[in-house]
């Protein structure tokens, strides 16, 4: 913007003034009293458009090298611009330290709208507003892109390029995401002042991203109680991907005590998940709680699964909720001569 600036001939200015007192008569100290309200007024306005609206500090660098892998893991699964991602979450949440954020590990501000999960009270448009609490950082940032793919409304943002930030930041403001008109103006001036439209190249991020075998425990109701709950048994956590919901499996599970504890019948959480009532499940392995899709999710249309050891159709089809009919239906020449080390599996 500033390229294009052309300097102001403030003399050729005073000149007209002059010409145009003499002409109809005003005074000279007015005019020049007038000239002098209009050079500061430029000058003013002229500094406020040459000077930025933020400026770098420490504190939100400090969130993004923290949170930068989780955007790029949520970018490469749900086609969310990492940049959008972490603009947001410094924005919402205060750069991780808002009451949100530090009470409830909410990091994009999202209010309950129907959530069963753990909530916390928080004013903001209303006193005592209804958010959602999560038990981490990454929980929070799972739901966020849920939140974003869940909803018709923010539906032709998925149209865009991951590396059209600009036009996710505006998009998300006409979609309503947050009432704050100058929302988009703020993502892309933190995007480009810290740069972190480089993220939005990424193809790879540093941490895990295999599910937790290792889960927390949640306190059991005063309704569980009374009805007899073990306070010492544990109660397996459900975790969203591919528009479903999964649990990791510990040793002594069973599609009984699985199905038990959901509220669904052994018969139809085996059926889901490809198997018989009385298979034995083993330590670790994911079960699938709804049916399964015929496909992984969008960001792995051009990417392939590379098999690794001691893996079958049916490992890769638990490990990113697909039907192994649709996965098989895929890949016809493998199914039929047998997947080994390094095949690549179409998985989209």
């Amino acid at each position: 913007m500033l390229n294009n600036f052309k300097p102001i001939d403030y003399f050729a200015y005073y000149d007209k003034l002059c010409i145009f007192a003499k002409e109809y008569a005003y005074p000279t100290c007015i005019m020049k009293r007038f000239f002098l309200l209009f050079l500061t007024s430029v000058l003013f306005l002229g500094s406020a458009v040459a000077s930025p609206r933020i400026k770098w500090n420490q504190t939100y660098q400090n969130y993004f090298n923290r949170y930068k892998d989780l955007a790029i893991r949520e970018m490469l699964r749900y086609g969310i611009p990492a940049s959008i991602t972490l603009a947001q979450g410094v924005l919402e949440s205060g750069a991780g330290l808002s009451r949100l954020a530090t009470l409830g590990n909410n990091h994009f501000g999202i209010k309950c709208h129907g959530w069963t999960g753990r909530t916390i009270s928080h004013d903001d448009d209303l006193n005592g507003e209804c958010f959602r609490a999560y038990d981490t950082p990454l929980e929070s940032y799972e739901d966020h892109s849920l939140f974003l793919t869940r909803r018709q409304r923010y539906s032709s943002l998925f149209q865009l390029s991951c590396k059209d930030y600009r036009g996710w930041a505006h998009g998300l403001k006409q979609a309503g995401y947050a009432t704050n008109p100058s929302y988009a103006y703020k993502l892309i001036e933190i995007i480009e002042l810290y740069q972190l439209y480089q993220y939005d190249n990424a193809t790879s991020y540093a941490f895990n991203d295999e599910p937790k075998q290792k889960e927390t425990r949640p306190k059991p109701t005063t309704t569980e109680r009374r009805k007899g709950f073990d306070v010492n048994s544990v109660i397996h956590q459900l975790r969203p991907y591919n528009q479903n919901f999964y649990l990791v499996a510990r040793s002594g599970d069973t599609f009984k005590s699985l199905a038990k504890e959901i509220g669904m019948s052994a018969h139809k959480l085996a059926r889901i998940n490809e198997r018989g009532t009385k298979d034995i499940i083993c330590d670790g392995e994911i079960i699938w709680t709804c049916k399964k899709q015929k496909r992984a999710p969008r960001e792995f249309k051009k990417r392939p699964h590379i098999v690794r050891s001691s893996e079958s159709l049916y490992d890769i089809a638990q490990k990113y909720g697909i039907r192994l009919k649709s996965l098989v239906k895929k890949n016809r020449r493998l199914a039929e001569q047998g997947v080994k080390v390094g095949d690549e599996v179409r998985i989209y």
